[in-house]
C-alpha cells in the first residue's frame, strides 16, 4: 500500500476510535496545564493509527503526541506524524471541532496528509500536489482585502505565553477584518486551504509537528502560502507560521510581527 493510502487508512481507523468515544465518559487528565487535556480515547486512537500504519510499513518511524513517540521529525528519512486528537479540549467539552490526523513525511517533505473531523463529516487530503474535501477539489480564497480578511490565531501553548497571545487577538482584531478562533488548529488550517478562512497565524516558537504538519500541507497544495514570521518558507523548528490565501501575504507577515515584537 503506498504511503498516501496509508495515511488515509489509518487516518479513517484511528478516527473511528475517536468518534466512538466523543460525547462518553471519559477519564481525563492533565499533563503540562490544566488546560492541556489528554483521555484514553487520545491514547487508544493512537495506538491504532500505529498499527495499520505498522501493517504497511513495520519498521516506521513515529512522530506522535501521546506516549513514548519522538517528538520531533528526523531531519532526512521516512517519518509519520501523528496526532490523534488535536483539540482535545473540544472534544472532552461535546464541541465538534477536532481531527484525527496523520501525515506521511520524507526528508522533511509532506509526501502525503489527511485530517478527519469525523464530527463534521468532513475528510481532507493533501497528495502531492492537490488538496480535497471530502473527494472534491478545493482552493484557498481570492480575498486581498485586509479589511475584510478573516483571520484565526493558532497554537496558544501554555500560560508562558498568554500576554504575547492575547497581544495577537488585539491587534487581529485591529489589523483585520474579523477574528476567529476555534481550538484546533489542523481544523483551522483546513479551513484556510478550503477557503472559509483567509488566514491562520501565530507566534509560537516551535511549534509541534503533529500540530502543523498536515495542515500545512492542505493549505499549500491548494495554491495558499506558508512561512514562518520572517516570511521564510515554513519548516518543523521554525519561529511562529503564517498560513494565508497567498494575496498579501507579505503584509500579514508584517503585521503579525509587529503585532507579537
Amino acid at each position: 500500500m503506498s504511503r498516501s493510502d496509508t495515511a488515509y487508512e489509518a487516518a479513517i481507523a484511528g478516527s473511528e476510535i475517536a468518534h466512538e468515544r466523543f460525547r462518553t465518559d471519559l477519564d481525563i487528565a492533565t499533563k503540562n496545564s490544566k488546560m492541556d487535556f489528554v483521555t484514553e480515547a487520545d491514547t487508544e486512537t493512537q495506538h491504532r493509527v500505529i498499527e495499520v500504519v505498522r501493517d504497511a510499513y513495520p519498521d516506521a518511524t513515529i512522530v506522535g503526541e501521546e506516549e513514548d513517540e519522538l517528538k520531533s521529525v528526523p531531519e532526512d528519512g521516512n517519518a509519520w506524524v501523528i496526532d490523534p486528537i488535536d483539540g482535545t479540549t473540544n472534544f472532552v467539552r461535546g464541541v465538534p471541532l477536532w481531527t484525527t490526523t496523520v501525515a506521511a513525511v520524507r526528508d522533511h517533505e509532506t509526501v502525503a496528509a489527511v485530517t478527519v473531523a469525523p464530527a463534521l463529516g468532513e475528510t481532507f487530503v493533501a497528495d502531492s500536489t492537490d488538496a480535497t474535501l471530502n473527494d472534491e477539489p478545493i482552493s484557498v480564497s481570492d480575498q486581498a482585502d485586509l479589511e475584510r480578511f478573516v483571520v484565526a490565531p493558532i497554537l496558544r501553548y501554555g500560560s508562558e505565553r498568554d500576554r504575547q497571545f492575547g497581544t495577537l487577538l488585539r491587534e487581529s482584531i485591529l489589523e483585520f477584518g474579523d477574528l476567529r478562533r476555534f481550538g484546533c488548529a489542523q481544523v483551522t488550517l483546513a479551513m484556510v486551504a478550503r477557503g472559509t478562512l483567509d488566514a491562520a497565524v501565530s507566534p509560537q516558537p516551535e511549534p509541534n509537528p503533529w500540530d502543523t504538519i498536515a495542515g500545512i500541507a492542505l493549505v499549500e497544495r491548494a495554491g495558499g502560502v506558508v512561512t514562518d514570521l520572517e516570511g521564510n518558507p515554513w519548516k518543523p523548528g521554525c519561529e511562529g507560521l503564517v498560513a494565508s490565501n497567498g494575496s498579501v501575504h507579505a503584509e500579514i507577515v508584517e503585521r503579525v510581527r509587529a503585532a507579537v515584537a
